[in-house]
Order: C-alpha cells, then sequence, then structure tokens
C-alpha cells in the first residue's frame, strides 16, 4: 500500500502543478482540502478525478456521497484504488470462471 500511496502523491504533484511540494511533504493522513492540510480546492478535486479516472481506470461517481470522504486524504485515495483494483479482480475471476 506505502508504493501506491507514494504513487498517488506523485501524480498528484504533477497533474495539479505543485513543483513545491514533494510526496515527503504529503503526509498520508493530511487532509487534501484544508489549509491545515495540502490546501487544494475544488478545481483541484475534479483534476484529481480525472487522473485517477484516466491512471487507475476508476469509476467515480459524482453523485456518490463517499466520494467527498474518499478524496479527504492520501490514506483514503489509496483505500478506493486498492478497493476499485479488488473488485476489478473478483469480478474478472468470476468472469473467468463462467466462460
Amino acid at each position: 500500500m506505502d508504493s501506491l500511496k507514494l504513487e498517488i502523491k506523485q501524480l498528484l504533484i504533477e497533474a495539479l502543478d505543485l513543483e513545491d511540494l514533494t510526496p515527503a511533504d504529503i503526509d498520508d493522513d493530511a487532509p487534501l482540502f484544508s489549509t491545515d492540510g495540502v490546501g487544494l480546492d475544488s478545481i483541484d478535486a475534479l483534476e484529481i478525478g480525472i487522473v485517477l479516472r484516466k491512471h487507475y481506470q476508476l469509476t467515480i461517481a459524482a453523485n456518490d456521497e463517499r466520494t467527498r470522504e474518499h478524496f479527504r486524504s492520501i490514506n483514503t485515495l489509496a483505500e478506493l484504488v486498492a478497493a476499485q483494483r479488488e473488485g476489478a479482480r473478483a469480478s474478472g475471476d468470476t468472469a473467468k470462471k463462467g466462460e
């Protein structure tokens, strides 16, 4: 999971042009959208959604009430990616068995 968190941090730094930050500067549990944390805004949230969809083929529903919580920190983003990867593997295994 640590490598996934590092990968997500690097993606965000590149996608959001956060050249003044390194992955080490972003605490895994720091709030992404708070001045006490990384200090991102709603436009950044849209960019993050796009990057995650492209890079990890995630399904992110804008009207899902849990989306806000998924985008809270690096930890919660990593949990979302891991859960969707696991779900994709499970459905792929089911499809192979059913063939």
